[in-house]
């Protein structure tokens, strides 16, 4: 375990990416891709304990506009109600942009190709990649994630409009909104306790706090538009896992992306919400592994 790090120039916008890699440097790596507004550090340590424990070199980072990575601050003012009235012309870059870096990324690492596996905004970056990076994804794992297509995909409006408004100011209000999203969305059959919310939510905070940042990289996704057409072109290897109780991004977005990956398997876990819940942990990494694995030995 190196502890965190940090690339320069990566990528063709020449942005800051913090990454940390876990495990054996000679396992066969896995980039964790996050979603929106989360950080590396939202890939849970023991999830990521777990994937090593299988055999695989874990590598999680923050995207640009999260953590410690490139923030653009500079950036025109993202309008996200008009991006989801259909004009997202407020938009600064695009999933191509995210995945681009994400491809950069690699190169700092001097790796040639890599298993994604996204989360939610995440998984649609590492399908970016697979459609527009091929020879750099040896597999990929969309999590909680869609496609794009109108209709799939989308949030619970009674959660979302829960969840939405102008955020708090005060840091301890900030941390209250987050620890009431974390409960709204979570997994109702996998429970997290409070003060474990908290502490993530206290963490995150603390290490960088851009709201500003979360709807450019929200905005981002909308103006990117329906990837469907183009998964159909993918053909690496595809899993794709869902939680049936997901408020975020229904599991029809699920559903979709494995219908529009050819061979894609889909795993569908009841109780399971917008979030990696403990519980889960070994299932998941098991499957995420075996899946690597699979690949590594067949090539």
């Amino acid at each position: 375990m190196m502890g965190e790090e940090k690339a320069f120039e990566v990528g063709p916008a020449k942005i800051e990416v913090t990454y940390e890699r876990l495990g054996d440097p000679q396992a066969p790596p896995v980039l964790l891709v996050m979603g929106a507004g989360a950080q590396l550090i939202h890939w849970p340590e023991g999830f990521c304990a777990e994937l090593v424990a299988r055999g695989c070199q874990v590598i999680r980072f923050d995207n640009r506009d999260a953590g410690l990575s490139t923030h653009f601050h500079d950036a025109p003012e993202p309008d996200l109600p008009a991006a989801l009235a259909g004009d997202p012309s407020s938009a600064s870059y695009t999933l191509s942009d995210m995945a681009a870096d994400t491809v950069g990324l690699l190169d700092a690492l001097g790796l040639d190709s890599a298993h994604l596996v996204g989360a939610s905004l995440g998984g649609m970056i590492a399908q970016t990649v697979a459609i527009e990076h091929p020879a750099r994804i040896r597999s990929l794992t969309s999590m909680m994630s869609t496609t794009g297509a109108p209709g799939v995909g989308g949030p619970d409006r009674e959660a979302l409009s829960r969840m939405t408004g102008p955020p708090p100011a005060a840091r301890e209000d900030v941390i209250e909104h987050w620890v009431k999203a974390f409960l709204l969305v979570g997994s109702p059959g996998y429970p997290s306790g409070e003060d474990e919310l908290r502490e993530r939510a206290t963490r995150a905070y603390d290490r960088a706090y851009d709201p500003a940042g979360v709807t450019r990289q929200s905005v981002a996704a909308i103006a990117s538009g329906d990837r469907t057409e183009r998964l159909r072109s993918v053909r690496v290897p595809a899993l794709v896992i869902h939680g049936a109780a997901d408020l975020m991004c229904d599991v029809s977005g699920g559903r979709a992306t494995a219908e529009a990956i050819p061979g894609a398997e889909l795993v569908v876990i009841d109780g399971m919400g917008h979030h990696l819940p403990r519980a889960l942990w070994p299932e998941l990494a098991a499957r995420i592994a075996g899946l690597v694995h699979r690949i590594e030995v067949g090539s």
